[in-house]
């Protein structure tokens, strides 16, 4: 049976590639008659530095500001893939109405993104590589490689576009 992609999870870390893999999801959305979900995971800051954190501000006062804060991030963060999707969309506002929600977490990118994957359960995970070089590859990794290595779903990894 040939595939059918009926939802796809575009997810972005909001870099100068995001806009160029973005073209890619909205298009096969395009072709397949396809939702687009528009994920961004912003990384939780490590225990050692919420530790520091605490102590300098206290863990009162600090516990407050993050929770206040939080929320506010995400909602900028939204409005950012709103206007990303606005501007490389301006020649084809119809394709606005193929982009069924966006989403902004927090975590870490790899496990959020096959997370969401799975309860939204799509068809087909778009996502942009960095091409950050192979020595800094090599030690750190991708989360574009990460997520095609474990998931069990299609993935679309869109290299760096070098003409922008």
């Amino acid at each position: 049976m040939i595939p059918q992609y009926k939802k796809i999870l575009y997810a972005t870390d909001l870099s100068l590639n995001s806009a160029h893999a973005f073209k890619h999801a909205i298009s096969l959305a395009r072709y397949y008659k396809a939702q687009v979900i528009l994920l961004h995971i912003l990384p939780e800051v490590d225990a050692a530095t919420m530790n520091y954190v605490a102590t300098v501000m206290g863990s009162d006062k600090l516990a407050g500001f993050e929770l206040d804060h939080k929320e506010e991030i995400k909602d900028d963060i939204r409005r950012q893939l709103h206007q990303l999707a606005k501007e490389e969309l301006e020649d084809h506002p119809e394709d606005v109405q193929r982009i069924a929600d966006i989403e902004v977490h927090y975590g870490n990118p790899v496990a959020q993104i096959l997370q969401h994957a799975d309860t939204l359960d799509v068809d087909l995970i778009v996502l942009g590589s960095h091409g950050k070089g192979a020595l800094k590859y090599a030690f750190l990794g991708s989360v574009a490689e990460k997520v095609l290595r474990k998931c069990h779903r299609p993935v679309l990894i869109v290299p760096l576009d070098r003409q922008a």
